[in-house]
């Protein structure tokens, strides 16, 4: 062991000592995050706005975390949520467990879960962290309602997927 020894464990800090340094306004000014980067979760609407989740669980099977509850539900014709038989009654994500991997991105059919860019989601209350259907939901368009009626783009289900896009985007025209 040398004298010098302990100048040459400091020569890191020595050397940042005389360097400018590089302050981030983090709260203010927010740093734009990649494109496909993973963040909170969130569950799509179709154009008419009824839910693309159809209660399927099979996100909730994929998360190696056991983050997501799903628990499906029944439409009937006084109550639709979505253009399927059946859609997601009860969504939860525990954001305390979730380890943002995407593999419920994966697993989803109907596209209905996506991950935005958004990644504030620290937070000192447990509670709040757990996420409900609510909370994951995309909000409707503006001047869009849930529609009036069960089935108004078709009468059947595949009319609903065929022929569903340009009758909502025809109906949100005549609104305007």
């Amino acid at each position: 062991m040398g004298f010098l020894d302990p100048l040459k464990g400091f020569g890191v800090t020595f050397g940042m000592m005389f360097k400018k340094v590089a302050t981030e306004k983090y709260p203010e000014v927010k740093k734009v995050t990649a494109p496909r980067y993973h963040g909170k979760h969130q569950l799509n609407r179709h154009p008419d706005g009824l839910e693309k989740c159809v209660g399927c669980e099979l996100c909730a099977w994929a998360c190696p975390a056991d983050a997501i509850f799903v628990e499906g539900g029944d439409n009937t014709d006084e109550e639709r949520y979505s253009p399927g038989e059946r859609y997601g009654a009860d969504y939860q994500i525990n954001y305390l467990r979730c380890i943002g991997c995407g593999l419920c991105i994966e697993a989803c059919p109907t596209r209905s879960l996506t991950m935005t860019n958004e990644h504030e989601l620290a937070n000192d209350n447990r509670q709040v962290l757990i996420f409900t259907k609510e909370d994951l939901l995309a909000p409707l368009l503006p001047g869009m309602e849930m529609p009036p009626h069960p089935m108004r783009l078709g009468e059947t289900e595949q009319d609903y997927y065929v022929k569903g896009p340009e009758l909502a985007k025809r109906a949100q025209e005549e609104a305007k």
